[in-house]
């Protein structure tokens, strides 16, 4: 039964006349037939609410009745002492009423007590002035005093209790001259303790460097003595900076054998080191933050050097040039390593107790240093015990600037890296680029063209590393930059060589094959087909490699990327491996900008998009150029067969071939004409290409970067990809090539890419023939036109044949073969846009 049942049952009870009628009420069943049991559970149920009740209100009477028992005797108590208050206020009333004269009010009295109050404040000012000057009357005697007994300690105090009293003198005429005693006082205490103070940081006293930094700090002059310290602790530093002449920051080479800065500067962050851990136990000893001292120590000392760190690293390009930055950023590791041992060092040095803090049972120091002491042994305390304050050692670790300032040497150079990179390419890829074609044999151009691509690739993953060494990334647009135009760079480079140097003799000229004997192709033009296609097959294996790198490429920039996105989740900023200053600087720096994001959300993408897509269109060119070169050893002796084409003197015979001629009296008809010898010689070689096509059918060289064939038809080769893709997979030899560059890899039959090179070929003799030969026919009779229509017509067959389909031939050949009047009229309508029929018009004399 709840106590809120039991409230319930309390209520009823109190609500009910009597005790009996409630029970009758409670009892009397509403179904007249409830059985016994039932009724007996329900009367067992209301006796024990009831018990409950019974104790719970017997509880609570106990309670109060305990309570009024302790608060009856405190009650008299109370109302005494309110009534003595009352009394005692009454009668303070009364005296104070009494002592107020007649027909004064309160106003009056709060203003002359205001008035006392004023005056009483001032006379203790003028107090207090006239003590300080009495004091300040006898301070030079005292102190002077005072320094001749060599009681440092109490001059000191003089001196600091002097000072506190300077700001009452301020904006009167006095201010200047005590402020002028004040420092020559001070500066005879520091000349006093100079020698002595030197002396004990030399030989390594910290108790009496402990002393001495209590007395300066009594005269405002603590920063006076850290330069004391500091100057003495770094001297060797210093000096070995100064003294030593490197090989490759000096312009001058001495005859006395030199080290690299590379080499120098790990010796000095060792003998850094050195000092550090050294200053790990003495710093504590004497300087109350001693984590901050530290952290001074080390940036006075970098700050202090000469010439300075970013002069020496800036000297490096001047004597090694772009390599230099090889070194700077070996230099950097050496760096980071030393940030990591000093990091270490300034963790560790926050648990360092000075030993006069554990040593309770000796002297007690003097007073200033002993309340130092007992503040350095509370911090002690405090760090020992699991109450450190985490947000006041984050505020402690945000003003350590040391490591920041230990970077700052080399934020230029990062934010530089893409220049400093693309000069050390262009250095480093420079001797990829030679070529000596008279001195190699075709196989080799394309083995030299493949070892070569090894060893820019190998340079340009190098670089990937620099990248991530110096920058964490950062600089990744500039590297990107880099690499894309230094890899350009070398493949404009070959594909310029190449084209140059192409038809230079390359060693033994390449037999034909017995089948192709036939073919009007000297041997220097089979050695050429040969070196061509080795160099596409070259080719090809530099697109490859390049592919390979930009995953490799393509993979560090996510792992930038997802690096970059967690750090944002922490709230921090990327910086794997580096330390909390050199991590800020880069992040601060102009490297962190919209760029930097823009290229890693690229990297990122899906489908993925081409990274180096200048490098991607310089291999295209190089395809091109190759091919062109093959296409013109093809077409050579074609191109020699229609020389002489425009110059024949049958385009200026007289007469009309298509009249019916007389012999005798029967006319005899005459058919249409024959193609001229040079069409039929040019045909015959048309039709011999898909033999030679036949030989090469297992080189995949030939289906590399079919879209930059020489007048290739787009349209063409599109239908030819999709038509290849709705084709059974198991088409005999199947090779890769790439219609697009960045390509994906499309697989085509030998016979595809036949149709592709015949298509090709067929549109380029056709272009030469109606841009370079026909143009070029002055006079055209009607026999001469005859002729010439034939031709046209037997080569439009023959190109057929070879699935092509040239527009501009079959205009030739349709304006070629109209009379005078069908010219006359079509002059009218389709001049002057229509170029062609505007020359068969003047070969014809249709115009003048």
């Amino acid at each position: 039964m709840t106590s809120t049942s039991a409230s319930a049952l309390v209520q009823e009870l109190d609500n009910a006349p009597d005790v009996l009628t409630w029970l009758n009420d409670t009892l009397t069943p509403q179904d007249n037939h409830v059985p016994l049991a039932a009724l007996e559970s329900l009367l067992a149920d209301l006796l024990t609410a009831t018990d409950l009740s019974a104790v719970t209100t017997s509880t609570a009477l106990e309670h109060t009745i305990d309570e009024v028992s302790r608060s009856a005797p405190r009650l008299t108590y109370d109302l005494h002492f309110m009534r003595d208050g009352a009394i005692s206020l009454h009668t303070a009333l009364s005296t104070v009423t009494a002592r107020i004269p007649a027909g004064s009010g309160t106003s009056t009295a709060l203003d002359r007590l205001q008035t006392l109050d004023t005056a009483k404040r001032r006379m203790e000012a003028v107090r207090d002035v006239l003590r300080e000057a009495e004091s300040w009357s006898s301070l030079e005697a005292e102190v002077t005093a005072l320094l001749a007994e060599r009681a440092y300690d109490k001059a000191a105090e003089r001196l600091s209790e002097a000072s506190r009293s300077m700001p009452v003198f301020a904006g009167t005429p006095e201010y200047e001259p005590r402020r002028a005693l004040m420092v020559s006082l001070q500066n005879q205490l520091e000349a006093a303790l100079s020698s002595a103070l030197v002396g004990a940081i030399n030989s390594g006293d910290t108790a009496l460097c402990r002393n001495f930094y209590g007395i300066f700090s009594n005269i405002q002059r603590e920063s006076e003595f850290r330069n004391y310290y500091f100057g003495s602790r770094r001297a060797g530093l210093v000096a070995s900076w100064q003294n030593e002449i490197l090989e490759d920051t000096e312009l001058s080479v001495p005859a006395a054998p030199r080290q690299s800065f590379s080499a120098y500067w790990a010796t000095f962050c060792a003998s850094f080191l050195a000092v550090l851990n050294a200053e790990r136990t003495s710093i504590p000893a004497i300087f109350p933050d001693p984590q901050i001292t530290l952290s001074t120590f080390i940036t006075s000392t970098l700050s202090i050097l000469q010439p300075s760190c970013p002069q020496r690293l800036a000297t490096l390009f001047n004597t090694t040039g772009s390599s230099a930055l090889k070194d700077i950023i070996a230099i950097y590791k050496t760096t980071e390593e030393f940030a990591a041992s000093a990091d270490k060092i300034m963790e560790k040095i926050q648990f360092s107790v000075a030993p006069t803090d554990s040593t309770l049972d000796g002297p007690l120091p003097p007073k200033h240093t002993r309340r130092r002491s007992m503040r350095m042994s509370m911090s002690w305390r405090s760090n020992s015990a699991t109450n450190f304050s985490r947000p006041q050692q984050s505020t402690i670790n945000d003003v350590l600037d040391w490591d920041q300032t230990l970077f700052q040497a080399f934020l230029d150079f990062q934010v530089e890296y893409g220049t400093l990179e693309r000069r050390l390419l262009s250095d480093e890829l420079s001797f990829a680029s030679t070529l000596t074609p008279n001195k190699n044999s075709s196989p080799d151009r394309a083995r030299l063209l493949r070892e070569r691509a090894v060893d820019v690739f190998s340079a340009a993953e190098e670089s990937l590393v620099r990248c991530m060494s110096f920058t964490y990334g950062y600089a990744a647009p500039g590297l990107m930059s880099a690499l894309d135009s230094s890899l350009a760079s070398f493949v404009d480079s070959w594909t310029q060589s190449l084209t140059v140097n192409f038809s230079a003799p390359s060693g033994a000229p390449a037999e034909s094959e017995d089948d192709l004997a036939d073919l009007d192709y000297s041997p220097q033009d089979w050695s050429n087909i040969q070196l061509v296609l080795h160099l596409l097959a070259s080719t090809r294996a530099v697109l490859e490699r390049l592919g390979t790198f930009e995953g490799k490429l393509r993979a560090v920039l996510v792992q930038i990327a997802t690096a970059f996105r967690l750090a944002q989740h922490e709230g921090g900023v990327y910086t794997p491996g580096a330390t909390k200053g050199a991590g800020s600087l880069l992040a601060q720096s102009p490297l962190n900008s919209a760029a930097l994001h823009t290229l890693l959300s690229s990297a990122e993408s899906h489908p993925p998009v081409p990274l180096l897509t200048t490098t991607r269109a310089s291999i295209a060119s190089l395809a091109r150029a190759l091919q062109s070169s093959l296409q013109h050893t093809l077409l050579a002796p074609l191109y020699a067969h229609l020389s002489s084409y425009a110059s024949l003197a049958l385009w200026a015979a007289p007469g009309d071939p298509r009249s019916m001629r007389t012999a005798g009296d029967l006319h005899v008809p005459v058919f249409s004409l024959s193609p001229s010898d040079i069409v039929q010689r040019v045909a015959e070689g048309l039709l011999n290409l898909p033999r030679l096509f036949e030989v090469y059918a297992d080189d995949d060289a030939l289906g590399f970067s079919l879209n930059t064939l020489p007048n290739v038809d787009e349209a063409y080769l599109g239908g030819l990809s999709e038509y290849i893709h709705a084709q059974s997979p198991e088409l005999g030899h199947n090779r890769r090539t790439s219609l697009v560059l960045p390509p994906k890899p499309v697989v085509l039959s030998p016979e595809a890419v036949a149709a592709a090179w015949l298509s090709s070929l067929g549109h380029s003799i056709l272009s030469h023939l109606t841009s370079s030969v026909l143009p070029k026919i002055g006079t055209l009779s009607v026999a001469g036109a005859a002729q010439l229509s034939s031709d046209l017509g037997y080569l439009s067959n023959i190109v057929r044949a070879l699935n092509v389909e040239y527009e501009e031939l079959d205009r030739w050949k349709e304006y070629v073969g109209m009379n005078d009047e069908e010219g006359g009229r079509v002059i009218g309508e389709k001049l002057p846009g229509d170029q062609v029929l505007l020359l068969i018009a003047k070969m014809r004399g249709w115009t003048s």
